[in-house]
């Protein structure tokens, strides 16, 4: 096959899935069970709610069961995910099944390549007709993500040969031409996944296609607007504005991160690739525009995005409030999807640092340690004596299933492929990502090179590489250097060396043999983290993060009264594992102070005077897993007790 399309103006090359084998510690443990609990629950809730069997479209007004419109995504998603468990860990039973569920979704396709299951058996007549809100390229987006993950697993090519005929007919209905429909979908997803279906196949004209719906979006007069009124509708309400939309100007003239989160971000990540695919550097300043934008004024420290439960959307610079945040998982996915694509073209540390924030703290929270109960929601504050009186089991918060069910499996997914982020290659350097129990076998220099990594990480502060090489070669290693860790140690076989980072990363340049060892040190100190002064959510307030893991107070091991509790600016930590306790996660605890609540009794109000307090012990887990013992109040903010 071949590209006509300019080569990918990356700096960096992704690691192939099968290349990167896990073999112990945090992210194997979260991906064994993701393999062995949640792919089959997702499987069977997909079963149990007719999301599968939708597609023998046989559907019929009166029926239960409707089919809804972006049902098809779910599914897609789960396909997607088993591919990459099949690429990590072969398994011809889950191979028979997922091939069972792919037929039936190949059967469903039209004979004009069309392939939606609403718009098929509930509303033939409304096909293309309303972009803004049914959601037909999204869907169309997640098949063809799947569709690559598949061929890419198996070499079967039945799913990928079939969503080639989709994108195919999408081309011919969607483009400047005369004849075809100069729009793009309300919720953008399709673009990123174009950019997939190209690197895939080599056809160009899904480059192209992928292009002109991230370039058309924003244009004049507002696409959704002439939409509705050729349907007979109503114009976007005052909700649904063109911002809400990522509409309101051509991409490339945006500054600000606004509208929907998750629709928001994957328009970034599409744009994201287009920038490479064309080396448009106008395209790709905005995009680091826009990305500095949510980190810098947007992004809760858990790297969660999307202050606002209403339309789950973006408001405005350093609103993120803690116990309203709606902090979607899915949001988090993709804003780490996204700076692992701005890693491979510009290989900045701060991008793999935003990437682990949000993968340790904002993505994995949002599904349970066992794996079987999800978040769709990751606030940072919680009181469930405020919002309920019904919540006296886990389950009454952790929920097995969504009606609008996109996070269980896109977190299925993330976790099933999470492998291909440690690493990234240039022709003669090696990038470490990220830290963790894996063995790699990398491309570089010309040579092929087996990289082990060993370590406790998060937990632990030591990561040792050793390299394998059937010859001596000169090349680079690049190793990340967090930015919450400001002295780290690097010794080659025992020989402390000393490197100063550039732009994140110890880059070690030299001739690498068998055997060589690398031993990396990121001291982990509890540190009191505060927030920017016009974040008015957390004035005198203090979050806890040890390397890159945020903490935060549950109920269950602090009592009902947490709000009371302040941490000294001094406080002394000590850290403690318990094995029957969070699968081992290292907890911290600290000797802090409590407001005797006695004394205020009979009052809500008083003339200021300081408070008495007693001393009170406080601990902490790690963020991503609270909600897994018991129901109860969570708070990652906590008072700061003043110096005075």
């Amino acid at each position: 096959m071949n590209k006509s399309a300019p080569k990918l103006q990356r700096r960096l090359r992704p690691v192939a899935l099968k290349d990167v084998s896990l073999t112990g510690g945090f992210w194997k443990k979260r991906q064994d069970s993701n393999r062995t609990v949640t792919l089959p629950i997702e499987y069977q809730q997909c079963k149990n709610t007719h999301r599968i069997d939708a597609f023998k479209l046989d559907w019929k007004p009166g029926q239960p069961n409707q089919p809804h419109h972006f049902w098809d995504s779910d599914l897609a998603k789960w396909i997607e995910a088993v591919a990459y468990s099949l690429t990590t860990h072969p398994d011809a039973q889950l191979q028979s099944q997922v091939d069972q569920v792919i037929d039936l979704v190949v059967s469903a396709q039209q004979p004009d390549g069309y392939l939606n299951v609403f718009f098929t058996v509930v509303q033939p007549e409304n096909r293309w007709k309303n972009l803004r809100d049914m959601h037909e390229l999204y869907c169309a987006g997640h098949l063809m993500e799947a569709a690559v993950a598949y061929f890419q697993a198996t070499g079967k090519r039945k799913l990928l040969d079939c969503l080639c005929r989709y994108a195919d007919h999408i081309a011919q209905v969607f483009g400047p031409g005369k004849d075809q429909i100069p729009g793009y979908c309300g919720h953008p997803e399709v673009e990123l996944a174009l950019m997939k279906l190209y690197d895939a196949t080599g056809m160009d004209r899904y480059q192209k296609l992928a292009e002109f719906f991230v370039t058309q979006r924003g244009r004049k007069p507002f696409f959704f607007d002439q939409e509705a009124d050729a349907r007979g509708d109503k114009r976007v309400q005052w909700h649904q504005t063109p911002e809400y939309f990522q509409a309101q100007t051509p991409i490339v003239k945006q500054d600000k991160m606004e509208g929907h989160a998750v629709r928001a971000l994957y328009l970034l990540s599409g744009a994201i690739d287009v920038a490479a695919a064309t080396a448009n550097d106008r395209l790709l300043t905005a995009c680091k525009r826009l990305f500095d934008n949510v980190v810098d004024q947007r992004m809760y420290i858990t790297g969660g995005v999307g202050s606002a439960r209403h339309n789950e959307r973006f408001t405005t610079d350093y609103d993120l409030p803690n116990e309203t945040a709606y902090a979607e998982t899915c949001a988090a996915i993709a804003l780490a999807l996204a700076a692992h694509r701005m890693l491979h073209i510009d290989p900045d540390g701060r991008y793999g640092d935003i990437m682990e924030k949000a993968l340790y703290n904002g993505v994995v929270s949002g599904v349970s340690l066992k794996g079987d109960r999800f978040f769709y929601a990751n606030p940072l504050e919680v009181d469930y004596d405020a919002l309920t009186t019904q919540a006296a089991t886990l389950s009454a918060f952790r929920q097995p299933w969504f009606d609008c069910s996109c996070c269980p499996p896109n977190i299925a997914r993330l976790l099933a492929e999470i492998n291909q982020l440690f690493y990234s290659t240039a022709d003669d350097s090696i990038y470490v990502h990220l830290y963790g129990d894996n063995c790699a076998r990398l491309q570089v220099a010309g040579g092929a090179i087996a990289l082990q990594q060993k370590t406790r990480y998060p937990w632990d502060q030591t990561v040792q590489l050793t390299i394998g090489a059937k010859s001596p070669a000169r090349w680079t290693l690049a190793l990340r250097i967090p930015g919450w860790c400001d002295q780290h140690r690097i010794s080659i076989n025992g020989k402390l060396v000393r490197i100063k980072p550039r732009r994140g990363y110890a880059y070690i340049s030299r001739k690498w043999s068998d055997g060589d060892v690398v031993r990396l040190e990121l001291p982990m100190e509890v540190r009191l983290m505060q927030t920017h002064p016009l974040c008015r959510n957390n004035s005198l307030r203090v979050a806890v993060q040890r390397g890159p893991m945020v903490y935060c107070a549950e109920q269950v091991d602090n009592g009902p009264e947490m709000a009371a509790l302040a941490i000294p600016q001094k406080a002394r930590w000590t850290t403690h594992s318990d094995p029957k306790m969070l699968d081992g996660a290292l907890t911290i605890s600290a000797k802090a102070v409590k407001q005797d609540i006695a004394e205020w009794r009979g009052q809500l109000y008083r003339t200021w005077k300081k408070p008495k307090t007693t001393p009170a012990k406080l601990k902490l887990v790690p963020y991503c897993l609270w909600g897994n013992r018991k129901v109860g109040i969570m708070r990652v903010w906590l008072p700061l007790l003043p110096a005075c």
